[in-house]
């Protein structure tokens, strides 16, 4: 076959999303919030009291920020990831998960060493259907990870990359997910740990939802028995959440100017002075009164995904009702339980 001849390469169509410009992405914007608000709404109705977990899991993937869910076993912290990635229709090659023991080798989750490489001098790993190759990942138990995967895990998040004989290779990670039973309090895990600026608490819901809980455990039941998927309805697609996380570093990147000459950036357009005020109001009652830690790298997160948040759900400024983000900046299972419920009180919301 000639090269007039052959066929063209496949168009990545996720890469292609991290290339449109803002005009482009402008022009849809409106499309892509409808069908990202349908896909949270619809997947919702396929779980039991869970909606507050799937609009933080869809607000975490727009704005690419790692999301850790906390919670006991059997409490539906991997059935809400799976049907997530189905609802998505990510395919299983561009979906990594694992559950990890200290005793995880880097091997498991980053690929085994090429051996025909390495006896050419070069240390590489096979990382096809691992973590490098992967678009959505779930870690189980991420805390239980030994220091090799925890290193590089940090490299991962900080810098989408991993290293390859001492290069640098950019991960195809778009949205990281991780799950544990509890949290730690040993200083080694703190750095990691800060990385998941949102910590959201998975809980039983038997007391308050028992009848609905069985039937829509013997519906999932079913479901997996005669291999259906309900919740694969086409609302959203990874592309439509990377354009969408595309079109927000746009407008954040913006600047535009006032009737007066000023030039404005992003904060003086879409978060009032006020809100400003009320926003580190929150925080510094948090951290005197209660002692959680809130690291200058969560604060400008926090800005992003507060700004995610209010694009999504009303499409405009940053409201009051999106500061109730800050009730997932719990760093231990008492405090995220504290701020669930005191975050909202002292925004006047409750």
């Amino acid at each position: 076959m000639t090269a007039e001849t052959a066929p063209a390469a496949p168009i990545d169509l996720i890469d292609r999303a991290t290339r449109a410009t803002y005009d482009e992405l402008a022009r849809e914007s409106g499309t892509l919030r409808d069908r990202i608000n349908r896909f949270r709404t619809g997947l919702g109705r396929y779980f039991v009291a869970k909606q507050p977990l799937i609009d933080l899991m869809t607000v975490a993937a727009v704005a690419q920020e790692p999301l850790l869910l906390v919670g006991p076993p059997g409490t539906a912290k991997s059935d809400l990831v799976i049907k997530f990635k189905d609802a998505l229709e990510i395919p299983d090659g561009e979906y990594f998960e694992y559950l990890l023991t200290r005793f995880t080798e880097p091997s498991e989750v980053f690929g085994p060493i090429d051996i025909a490489e390495l006896r050419a001098g070069r240390y590489l790993r096979r990382d096809r259907g691992k973590l490098p190759t992967a678009r959505l990942v779930f870690l189980d138990e991420i805390f239980k990870a030994n220091s090799a995967i925890l290193n590089s895990l940090l490299t991962v998040i900080n810098e989408r990359k991993f290293y390859q004989d001492g290069q640098p290779v950019p991960v195809k990670l778009r949205i990281l997910l991780a799950a544990t039973n509890e949290l730690p309090e040993n200083v080694e895990l703190a750095a990691l740990k800060d990385r998941f600026c949102l910590k959201a608490a998975c809980r039983s819901v038997q007391d308050e939802h028992f009848i609905d809980l069985i039937d829509a455990g013997l519906d999932a039941y079913t479901h997996r028995e005669l291999n259906q998927k309900p919740w694969i309805e086409g609302h959203a697609t990874l592309e439509d959440f990377v354009k969408a996380h595309r079109y927000l570093t746009h407008v954040l990147a913006r600047r535009t100017t006032s009737a007066d000459g000023r030039e404005l950036k992003d904060r003086d357009v879409y978060f009032s002075d006020e809100l400003l005020r009320e926003l580190r109001r929150v925080l510094k009652t948090l951290v005197r009164e209660d002692g959680v830690f809130v690291s200058d790298r969560k604060v400008v997160k926090l800005y992003r995904l507060l700004r995610t948040h209010a694009w999504i759900v009303h499409g405009g400024a940053v409201e009051r009702s999106d500061l109730k983000l800050l009730s997932y900046l719990g760093e231990t299972r008492d405090e995220i339980d504290l701020l669930e419920e005191k975050v909202p009180r002292l925004l006047g919301l409750s």
